[in-house]
């Protein structure tokens, strides 16, 4: 069924919206890739805040041509059955969904990304940016590596004053 010239400009707008607040846009092609599949990756994709979108590329494209941050943006890799992967929240998390989906659904295709500056990046960028660990994740890692020297000092202190009561404990005994 063929969308209004109303509806267009509806869908338009949504996507602008989700470019505009998206800190990256994952593209993957999904040709062969079952309803089920679909629905199944959806409802993944939700969990951790990052919207999925089947539109026509020439919807996206007039939404990317809308955003001033992203008019220069190359959108020739914009061809064939696409679906975009919107987070606001996370740079690392709609790669993650769609990389995890892949393992056992090898129908789904990395394409590419847009980034919120508007730099596009390659397949083989996203696949790398996948493979990075979440903010979330990374977050922890600074903590426990600023949180170390301080339990080893804390650590070394309550040995020795162990050992220091016990032979305290052994003279007073003797």
């Amino acid at each position: 069924m063929a969308l209004t010239k109303a509806k267009k400009d509806e869908v338009v707008s949504e996507v602008a919206a989700l470019l505009a607040s998206s800190k990256m846009t994952i593209v993957a092609a999904y040709p062969g890739t079952t309803v089920k599949a679909m629905q199944a990756l959806r409802k993944q994709a939700r969990s951790n805040g990052t919207q999925l979108r089947v539109v026509k590329n020439r919807l996206v494209i007039k939404a990317i041509q809308q955003n001033d941050a992203l008019k220069g943006t190359d959108i020739s890799s914009l061809n064939g059955q696409l679906m975009y992967a919107f987070n606001s929240e996370d740079e690392v998390a709609p790669a993650q969904v769609l990389a995890g989906f892949m393992k056992t659904n090898p129908t789904l295709e990395f394409v590419g990304a847009i980034s919120a500056e508007g730099t596009f990046l390659s397949k083989d960028e996203v696949k790398a940016l996948a493979t990075l660990p979440s903010k979330a994740q990374l977050i922890a890692q600074v903590v426990a590596m600023l949180q170390s020297p301080l339990n080893d000092v804390t650590n070394a202190l309550s040995g020795n004053l162990h050992a220091l009561l016990d032979g305290i404990e052994a003279k007073a005994a003797a």
